[in-house]
């Protein structure tokens, strides 16, 4: 699905989604990804059911102040305890699919909040 891609002039956005990828600023990227305003890096877990505390501690070091949690196809929700260092932190947790994910990472990001996407792949 291709999305309408807000003014965000050096900032990452994502304008598109499908099967085991997302388009962040019309550039295709496979697989499961952390994603902030200026920086995409490929994420550990290998998919929901491997998800562990050191992925989410792995978080902090983007100094966000919300993650946004995309699971997948389907929302699903991450045991509290894998991202206790999180909320610990004071930073907010929102699980979501990833497509809601994307959509709401954008929103966030317009609003110049430092938002940070942990993205399963679709």
């Amino acid at each position: 699905m291709k999305m309408h891609q807000a003014s965000g002039q050096g900032k990452n956005l994502f304008t598109g989604y499908g099967e085991g990828h997302v388009l962040i600023n019309a550039q295709r990227h496979d697989g499961n990804l952390i994603v902030s305003a200026d920086k995409i890096v490929a994420w550990a877990p290998p998919d929901f059911s491997s998800l562990a505390v050191e992925h989410f501690e792995a978080l902090l070091a983007y100094k966000p102040e919300v993650v946004l949690f995309g699971s997948g196809k389907n929302q699903r929700f991450a045991h509290p305890r894998l991202y206790a260092a999180l909320t610990q932190a004071g930073i907010g947790m929102e699980c979501m699919d990833t497509q809601a994910a994307c959509r709401t990472f954008n929103i966030l990001l317009a609003e110049d909040r430092r938002v940070l996407a942990a993205l399963l792949a679709i």
